[in-house]
């Protein structure tokens, strides 16, 4: 059995990756630099939030949702590692990483789409 709110999980990714580029091409102007660090926080946040999709809304058994619950923790922390390591692995690699950019890209794409998904959402109901 499929989860209910999994389309709309799918329909949020599909607009973060959207947004993500989009931002990384308004980026460009201000040098590879930004734009890149852009890519890498948009990039790590559609990954980090594709994983928990993934572990997330997966078929379930409906007569334990003990372990549903205990997967979304699940995969929360699993979301944090994957998160930490991106960051870490860019900041090691990276020497001109923008850190405002990157963070700023982070947070844009955490937070904007969701806001749209979820006027869509309304307007469609």
């Amino acid at each position: 059995m499929q989860q209910p709110n999994a389309p709309q999980a799918r329909q949020i990714l599909r607009i973060q990756s959207i947004f993500g580029l989009i931002l990384t091409i308004v980026a460009l102007p201000f040098g590879s630099p930004v734009a890149i660090s852009v890519l890498i926080g948009a990039g790590t946040c559609w990954l980090a939030n594709a994983l928990l999709v993934v572990w997330v809304f997966r078929a379930y058994r409906a007569q334990a949702p003990e372990r549903v619950v205990l997967r979304f923790y699940s995969a929360e922390v699993a979301k944090i590692a994957l998160i930490l390591g991106l960051f870490g692995v860019a900041f090691a690699i990276y020497d001109e990483l923008n850190i405002p950019a990157l963070l700023g890209a982070y947070f844009l794409v955490q937070v904007i789409p969701t806001l749209i998904a979820a006027q869509t959402g309304s307007r469609t109901q």
